[in-house]
């Protein structure tokens, strides 16, 4: 530093004088500032560590502001806890104060009512009077002369010939004339008659043709009796034929021995037929008897005897079931007859194609065959598709076949919804008048499904839903169904607020008090969220305004005033 120094005065005496002096001001500069670094240089810790505590003061103060921040919301919301109970109280009371001045006015008024019903009947009362006071006395009495009118023994004889004359009229009308209704009553009773008269007389026409029919063979088998049969009976039957005029019944005649296949040898097939079936089952020929009893005449050979029969033949080792052979013939053919078959051959037969495990002969039966179907045939066939569930979607389809055909619209709309179709199920609902609200939580209790509740809860075309949103989950928490009732909420949870704002005042059916439940249950289940949003909704609609963050007024004043 001292050769340094040496060095910087040479040079300083070298310059000129100007120069000099500034050379001399720059060293001196130079010089406090290498002092300077070194003195900094010697504290640099204590400065450090002053540095440290003001940083830590100053986050320590930020701190302090944050949390005063939110202590002083968090005083605002409980705060708002009794101002709302305060505003409901206030509100109870103006409420309650229309209501009395509503019943005054009402009963003011009511009074005022009575008080003009009751001069109008007094006044209609006084005019009837005055009216029938003043009827026309200047008029002659009907029967009395001028003279008569004004002497009271003519005038009370004329009374007493009145009187006579109405106690006859009074007689008359008890004993000559009856009442409208009772000429009604009398016009059924004698159309009743007039049917039975007629049965009586086309039964009385029948039992005396065949009276004369009987006479006519009695006669004819007497005769031939009497010549002790020596003669053929064929000719017996032609003589008669011949001479029918002489038994005086030539119709019946005619009748008797009439060669009308449709008539005269309709019992000889119908005998032909049941005796070919009995041989044909003693033979063990199911299949041509169960053909032989399909296309018997008149169904003869279609009714439960036969069913019976087949039935005790049971299981024969190697062959199809009898009784399945039966029905698949009877139902194959019913279509070439103009009546159905009848409800119970028609569930014994799909349940012993349900039974063989033949489907594919039900399915032909329920959408091609001539049946008469009914609720039991349906529910069979549920019955089968939840035994087998490889076949549960075909048995639902065609159970609702079944239901649609009987008018069973609720089983149809389920059996729909089991399938997945919500869609066509609402659409049906929508048709149906016959479906109320407690029918559709049976139908969302039996299939609870998301899809069909919410098509039930949503809103469709404009028109308001079928179901309550806020009943609908209330009941889902009721009948332990709490999973769905969940998804519902997450899914109105994800909603924005204008949503559930409308979810709630759309919904007509829903009180105040359900929807302060489904809040509860809602803080409950983790929807936090959800239940401030539907509570701030009802505050807003019963005149509570809520107090934002910014408001600096002192929400506790009228609590310590």
């Amino acid at each position: 530093m001292v050769c340094s120094t040496k060095n910087a005065s040479k040079g300083f005496l070298m310059q000129p004088m100007r120069s000099r002096g500034t050379l001399l001001l720059r060293g001196l500069v130079e010089l406090e500032k290498r002092e300077v670094i070194d003195y900094v240089n010697a504290y640099k810790s204590v400065l450090t560590s002053i540095k440290k505590e003001y940083d830590a003061f100053i986050e320590t103060v930020k701190k302090g502001r944050r949390n005063a921040f939110y202590l002083h919301g968090k005083l605002k919301v409980l705060a708002a806890e009794p101002t709302a109970l305060v505003y409901h109280q206030r509100r109870t009371i103006q409420l309650e104060a229309k209501m009395r001045i509503i019943d005054n006015n009402s009963k003011a008024i009511q009074l005022q009512i009575d008080q003009m019903k009751q001069l109008r009947m007094e006044y209609e009362n006084t005019e009837v009077k005055l009216c029938a006071s003043s009827k026309q006395l200047w008029k002659p009495i009907p029967g009395m002369t001028l003279q008569d009118s004004v002497n009271l023994d003519a005038l009370n004889n004329h009374k007493q010939n009145l009187e006579d004359k109405c106690r006859k009229l009074k007689q008359d009308m008890s004993t000559m004339y009856v009442s409208a209704q009772k000429k009604a009553d009398l016009d059924e009773e004698m159309i009743v008659l007039l049917k039975r008269r007629d049965i009586a007389e086309n039964l009385n026409k029948d039992l005396r043709f065949r009276h004369q029919r009987l006479q006519v063979i009695s006669h004819t088998l007497n005769s031939w009796m009497k010549q002790n049969m020596r003669i053929p009976f064929k000719d017996v039957l032609e003589r008669i034929q011949q001479t029918k005029a002489i038994y005086g019944h030539a119709k019946v005649v005619d009748e008797l021995f009439e060669d009308d296949p449709n008539k005269t040898k309709e019992a000889i097939v119908m005998l032909y037929y049941i005796e070919r079936f009995h041989e044909l089952i003693s033979l063990g020929e199911y299949e041509k008897a169960a053909c032989f009893a399909a296309n018997s005449p008149k169904r003869i050979l279609q009714n439960a005897g036969t069913m019976n029969k087949f039935k005790a033949i049971g299981k024969v080792r190697g062959k199809p079931l009898p009784l399945l052979l039966f029905f698949e013939a009877i139902f194959n053919t019913s279509q070439a007859f103009k009546r159905a078959i009848n409800v119970d051959l028609t569930l014994e037969g799909i349940k012993c194609g349900l039974s063989e495990e033949r489907l594919d002969l039900v399915t032909h039966w329920v959408t091609q065959a001539k049946l008469t179907f009914s609720e039991k045939v349906g529910d069979a066939i549920c019955a089968y598709g939840e035994q087998h569930p490889y076949h549960k979607s075909k048995c639902l389809a065609l159970a609702q076949i079944v239901y649609n055909e009987c008018g069973l619209h609720k089983k149809a709309i389920l059996c729909l919804c089991r399938q997945g179709q919500f869609h066509e199920a609402m659409e049906h609902i929508q048709q149906s008048k016959d479906i109320n609200t407690d029918d559709l939580i049976q139908l969302i209790t039996a299939c609870p499904q998301i899809d069909l509740i919410r098509g039930l809860t949503e809103e469709r075309n404009g028109k308001p839903p079928f179901l309550s949103f806020g009943l609908t989950v209330l009941h889902l928490f009721s009948v332990d169904m709490k999973k769905i009732g969940m998804k519902l909420l997450q899914e109105v949870s994800k909603a924005e607020k204008d949503v559930i704002e409308h979810l709630v005042m759309s919904d007509l059916f829903c009180s105040i008090e359900k929807w302060q439940e489904l809040a509860n249950i809602c803080l409950q289940n983790g929807f936090k969220n959800l239940s401030n949003d539907i509570m701030s909704i009802l505050r807003s609609q019963a005149g509570v305004s809520e107090i934002s963050e910014d408001d600096t007024t002192n929400v506790m004043e009228h609590v310590f005033w």
